[in-house]
């Protein structure tokens, strides 16, 4: 243990703290705009500066550790204009029109300047202009980068894509698309998490809303029928912006919202997540009842930015893959579909819309193979959970009167199993409850799987399925991903099934979600999910009256030809950019 004192006041910490954790312990407030704990710890900003006593020099916390006897002010006159100095520096860089930026409001520079009190005068402005292609679903802004380095940290370390690096030289120095590629030839898996850890807007996902939303958006014209799905993740989210409880923000109230916004149908994506686990369960085993007909692991298909991951970086092992589509596609698929010919409409008249935790469904619902009808998308537009608050906020309602409502039939319906496939181990927990029940007739107790759950990077379990021992894996996190994959093609761990998620945490913390400076939400998330899980009236998949009415009248049974033309598809129909699939 080390004695120091910050502002005059005795404090006792770990050998090896740095004085920034020394002064946070403390609950001494030190701001950070570059600071990420054990990612990011450069002292890029210069902001987190503060004085220690016999050092002439200012020193950045982020990096120094405490020593026996120091003596730290952080709030000093001199700390004060060092840091207004750096911030006034750092917005002479940056396009500060704040009133139009997604950011505004929830923007850690714009918060550390406004608590500055900078006064009168600032830096002659000197911004940069880059052209980005607007079409693509993650967007930046060079205006706004303040060169922190999240952005390239965050790829590098935690999803080990390295798609960011340094760029040019000097004054000049920026971020950019790593190897001097332009995104689109980036392999990038729109995982978000750039996004999500930049501190101010130089990284956003496209926003679509304006097709929507506007005036000659397509709730406003009433061209077509509008129908809405809405992800189990976005229910654990969506009234964070509005300091909501999480029991008033009832799934009955997210759908009184999306009724309020002008939907002729809404849905909940719980239908199509008990849909993916009856054919991917039912998929698993078949693979299980012939083992030697297929490579090993079973990868799970529901995350598409782990799908552009292994596609990009592992090509080979594309056919690991299962073939069900998301359950975004699935629903996307069946609106368009069964629920069409329910209504009595042409699948070219209904405009379907998603709402969700992430970005790669934006370039998911625009691949070549996901249009079952002829028509166009089967997911004609994603908006990501923030652009769903962002316009719920503009409406100007009482979001504390918004009344419940109930999702529509036939493709409403969900089950506790569907609702924690936002959480990692999620997916994997809902297809063994199912899989047991198809290998034995018979349910197995909804938590006998509990052990595939928790926050760590890499689990695994051996799950007993009619006498067959069946080897698991859930893996959150691409770099954690890398890792799994790379023990599986050494030899060194061996599994039947392994669920991915590319974000940390699963689609709770998924690139789409609400941002929260210095606070990572997926646990917490999580944990409510499972909540909601425990408390449904149904926990299998396989016993949703809407999923069992669906095969009945459509789909006849898991696999059917039926079934496989709707809710599976290629993988290897298409391929990522500079990383085409292996010739055979």
């Amino acid at each position: 243990m080390v004695n120091i004192k910050i502002n005059d006041v005795p404090i006792t910490v770990e050998e090896g703290t740095t004085i920034l954790e020394a002064c946070r312990e403390a609950k001494m407030i030190v701001p950070t705009l570059c600071y990420l704990k054990d990612i990011n710890e450069i002292g890029a900003c210069r902001v987190c500066v503060v004085e220690v006593k016999g050092i002439d020099r200012l020193v950045t916390s982020c990096n120094h550790k405490v020593k026996e006897g120091m003596e730290v002010y952080t709030n000093s006159p001199k700390v004060r204009d060092a840091r207004r100095i750096n911030i006034k520096m750092i917005l002479s860089q940056h396009n500060c029109f704040c009133p139009t930026c997604v950011r505004s409001g929830n923007c850690q520079l714009q918060k550390i300047a406004n608590e500055l009190e900078f006064g009168i005068g600032t830096y002659k402005q000197h911004i940069s202009h880059d052209t980005w292609p607007k079409n693509f679903p993650l967007i930046r802004d060079e205006s706004k980068c303040i060169k922190c380095m999240r952005c390239i940290q965050i790829c590098d370390k935690v999803q080990s894509l390295k798609v960011w690096d340094i760029a040019k030289t000097g004054s000049r120095t920026t971020v950019n698309v790593s190897h001097g590629r332009s995104i689109e030839e980036a392999d990038c898996s729109l995982c978000g998490q750039c996004v999500t850890h930049c501190p101010v807007a130089a990284l956003t996902s496209r926003d679509d809303k304006r097709p929507v939303f506007s005036q000659n958006g397509i709730l406003n014209t009433h061209r077509k029928t509008t129908v809405v799905q809405v992800a189990p993740a976005v229910r654990t989210a969506w009234a964070e912006t509005f300091r909501l409880s999480r029991k008033f923000a009832s799934p009955e109230r997210l759908a009184g919202a999306l009724r309020l916004m002008g939907f002729d149908y809404v849905f909940d994506t719980t239908y199509g997540a008990d849909l993916t686990i009856m054919e991917e369960a039912s998929e698993l085993l078949e693979r299980l009842n012939h083992k030697e007909d297929y490579q090993w692991p079973m990868f799970t298909s529901c995350c598409p930015g782990w799908v552009r991951f292994l596609k990009s970086q592992y090509p080979d092992m594309v056919d690991c893959l299962s073939t069900s589509k998301s359950p975004q596609q699935m629903q996307g698929a069946i609106i368009k579909n069964y629920f069409a010919d329910k209504i009595h409409e042409d699948p070219d008249n209904i405009f379907s819309v998603s709402i969700m935790p992430c970005i790669a469904k934006k370039a998911e619902c625009a691949l070549p193979t996901m249009d079952s009808t002829g028509t166009g998308p089967d997911v004609d537009v994603v908006l990501t959970t923030r652009e769903f608050v962002n316009y719920l906020r503009s409406l100007n309602i009482d979001v504390y009167g918004l009344p419940e409502d109930q999702f529509d039939s036939p493709c409403g319906e969900g089950t506790g199993a569907a609702v924690i496939f936002g959480a990692t181990g999620g997916v994997m927990e809902a297809a063994l409850r199912t899989c047991y029940y198809l290998a034995t007739g018979e349910n197995p107790d909804p938590d006998a799987f509990y052990g595939v759950r928790g926050n760590e990077g890499w689990r695994e379990a051996t799950i007993d399925i009619n006498g067959t021992a069946v080897k698991v894996a859930v893996v959150s996190g691409l770099g954690n991903t890398r890792r799994l994959i790379e023990a599986v093609r050494k030899g060194e761990v061996f599994y039947h099934f392994v669920e991915v998620m590319a974000c940390p945490g699963g689609c709770v913390g998924g690139g789409g979600q609400p941002i929260h400076e210095g606070q990572e939400m997926a646990p917490i998330r999580s944990k409510n999910l499972y909540y909601l899980d425990s408390q449904s009236e149904i926990r299998f998949s396989h016993e949703n009256p809407d999923i069992q009415k669906t095969y009945d009248e459509y789909l006849e049974k898991p696999l059917s030809r039926m079934a496989e033309k709707l809710l599976h598809t290629n993988h290897e129909a298409w391929d990522m950019p500079l990383s085409p699939k292996l010739k055979k």
